[in-house]
Formats: C-alpha cells, structure tokens, sequence
C-alpha cells in the first residue's frame, strides 16, 4: 500500500489515503468507471479487440509498466483483471499486492502472481530479476487481447498447462497481423535473458506505429512532482483550514494526511475535467493546448531521510559475447579449476570448491561455497555475478581472479 501511493502516472491507478482500523483497512483510490479489461473485453467486445485497439491498449500498459519499473517496483501480477478504465477508456494499472522493491544485485524468487500470465521462472521458483517477469505477463495480454484466450490454456489439463508454459508452446492463429505476431514471438520466451525488455518494445515497429505523442516522453520523477506545487490548488485547500507551510512540506515531503488527499483530490479533479486525456503531471509535456497552471517551486527543508538510499552496485564482469557463449566457457573454466556446481536455474548455478592443498583435510572452513549468475544490465550488456556464500573470503577472492583470469570469452 505505501508502494501504491507513491505512484503517480497517468497508466497507473492513483491511490489517495488508507485508512486503518482494527478491524478493516480502507483504499480511497482513483474511480475506474468502466471496470476492468477482463470484464469490459469479455461483454462488449466479443472477447477480443481488432488490431488498432490492442495496440492503444498495449501502448498504455507498456509505458505504465516501464514507469513502475523506473521506480524499482515490479508488478508481479499483471493480468487484464489488473487493468482497469477510467471514463475516458485510459488503461490505468491496479493492485499492487504482489509487488516488490527491485534491488541492484538482489534477485527474488517468490512464486505469486496468476499463472495463466505468470512467468516460467515465477512459475517454477526461480531467481528472477524483476522487469523480465513484468514483460512475460504483458505478452500473455496482447495475446489476449487479439486472441480472445490465453495461449497456454488446456481444456483443464494442469499438467500439460504446466508443461506448455516451462516449454513455451503456444499457437500464433495465421488471422494475426504479422507484426503483432512478430512480438507475441520475442516476447514469450522461456529463457529471460532473449526475451525483449521494455526499451526493446518501445523500438518495435508494430508497437510504435501510430502511437500518441505523450507516450513518447518520460513522465517527471515523483521527487520533481513532490516540489511542483499549483498555487490555485494550494490556495483552496488553505480555505478550507489547513495551515499554509504544513501542507507545503507535507507535500515536499510526500506525507500523508487530511490536507494532503484534499489537495490530490482537487488536483486531479480539476485536471480530469479539463484534459480527459493527460493528467496534470503531464501537462509540462508540450502535447496538450491547454493552458498550463500556474505551479511554484517549493525547495524542502533539509531533513534527514527517514531510511537511507541503498547505492547502486554490481558486481562482476559485463561481457558482449552472447549468454550461451559466456556459460559455456564458465563451466568450461569451473571444470578446470576442479569446482563442482548444480545448475538451479537458467543461467544461474551454486558452486562449491575446495582448494586442492586442502583437499585432504575437509574442513568446514576450506570449503568455498558460491553462486554464479548471468544476467542482463538496462545498458543490455550480459553481467556475470559470483556471490560468496560461504568460506574464506580471501580464498574465495582467490577463486575469482582465477576464474576472470581463464575466461576466454573476455
């Protein structure tokens, strides 16, 4: 819930206030008048839309996903019963029970979400990222749309459910346009690190093609939203009682509390009427002729941050030669350095050594326990990580510049 109200984007379902009691917990959210996709395309579009409005709809989820994923938050659990819309038809992306924090370095492996539209490595409880699982879901969606199905349906048979998704076995109907099909086939791939990231989408053909102007700009961080403050907006809640500098730095500071949602809930009305299209945030963007409010810049007073920003980091070596070529001369190298590993998941391993003057003498404390990991930066660069688990750290430290040392493909 905290991670909701964050979030502020015109894709994204806007969340106003909780409300706890002992009992029940209260949502004042953003009012989707016409329900969600899953119901919507089910009674008034015979459970599929023509190729023009996939895309309208498909554009929008896109970029509210690389929002929430610009934030470090994955979703998790998108389906079309998470997408909603609003009085003007806009796809607006909701309940975020299942997302998570991403971290640089940190990988998750909780199995949540659906499964008709949950991810192979989500599915069978492997590490993951975050966006990849995100993009697998969107890909289930644009089948859908277009399809009128999910592309892994059995007639109820679970096993072969199963077995279609950890394969990626699913039929393209020939009535599909060729771009769309073109996409649904980079999208849905088993392997993560092949399958297309979101900057990769956004460049695709079929998906640029006639898209809206706003959707080809990055929306203001929440930070710079946090200090844009309407003088009009702010002026009608201080009508109302509150205290002037109060609500200014509840605002800077992105506080909850009565002035706050007042202040919201104006704004966005006010923006609703005005520019069905484009909420307020959106207005700086140049796309929309009408008038801009006036807003002040408001600078926060300093504070100490209530949890300390986590640097960013990665450890290992980027490489450019494609994922098959790097693993295959990883073990190659592990082989020879005599490292016993067990695979857990695609491109990812645990790994033990002993080194070999401490062969004999099998000791808790020579035994070198790792993790080897492939994956994919923003930069689309293939990054091999090695974690120490357990051991020397020296020894371990020892082990990698060994490893880095007969890697060919470096």
């Amino acid at each position: 819930m905290k991670i909701g109200r964050l979030l502020v984007h015109p894709h994204v379902v806007r969340q106003y206030e909780v409300i706890e009691t002992f009992t029940h917990i209260f949502i004042v959210m953003e009012y989707a008048e016409f329900g969600d996709l899953f119901e919507y395309v089910t009674l008034y579009k015979q459970n599929r839309f023509n190729e023009d409005e996939a895309r309208s709809v498909f554009q929008q989820i896109i970029f509210g996903v690389e929002y929430i994923h610009r934030n470090m938050v994955v979703h998790r659990d998108l389906k079309l019963e998470n997408l909603v819309l609003d009085s003007n038809y806009n796809v607006k992306i909701t309940d975020f029970g299942f997302c998570n924090v991403m971290r640089d370095g940190h990988f998750l492996n909780a199995r949540c979400g659906s499964p008709s539209y949950a991810s192979p490595e989500i599915l069978f409880g492997k590490l993951y990222a975050g966006p990849e699982v995100d993009v697998w879901s969107c890909g289930v969606i644009l089948y859908a749309l277009l399809c009128g199905k999910h592309p892994f349906d059995d007639e109820g048979n679970i096993s072969d459910f199963y077995r279609k998704i950890k394969h990626g076995i699913y039929n393209l109907p020939m009535s599909l346009p060729p771009g769309a099909r073109d996409l649904i086939r980079r999208v849905l791939v088993v392997d993560p690190t092949r399958r297309m990231t979101i900057p990769q989408i956004r460049q695709h053909p079929w998906f640029k093609a006639r898209l809206p102007c706003y959707l080809t700009v990055f929306p203001p961080s929440t930070d710079q939203l946090a200090k844009k403050i309407d003088e009009q907006i702010l002026q009608k809640v201080i009508d109302k009682g509150f205290d002037k500098n109060q609500l200014i730095q509840s605002l800077l500071n992105r506080v909850q509390n009565k002035a706050t949602v007042a202040y919201y809930l104006l704004l966005d009305h006010q923006y609703r009427n005005s520019s069905p299209y484009l909420k307020a945030e959106f207005q700086e963007s140049g796309f929309n002729q009408i008038p801009l409010p006036r807003y002040i810049y408001y600078q926060r007073i300093d504070q100490r941050p209530e949890f300390p920003l986590e640097r960013k980091w990665s450890l290992g070596l980027q490489f450019q030669a494609n994922p098959h070529e790097i693993m295959t001369d990883v073990l190659k190298t592990l082989q020879e350095l005599g490292v016993c590993w067990k695979k857990i998941g695609y491109y990812n391993m645990k790994c033990r050594w002993i080194p070999r003057i401490h062969a004999t003498a099998m000791k808790p404390s020579n035994v070198v326990k790792f993790e080897v990991q492939l994956y994919k930066t923003q930069e689309e660069k293939n990054l091999l990580d090695l974690q120490r688990v357990q051991g020397s750290q020296c020894l371990f430290l020892d082990l990698c510049a060994a490893i880095f040392a007969q890697l060919c493909v470096l």
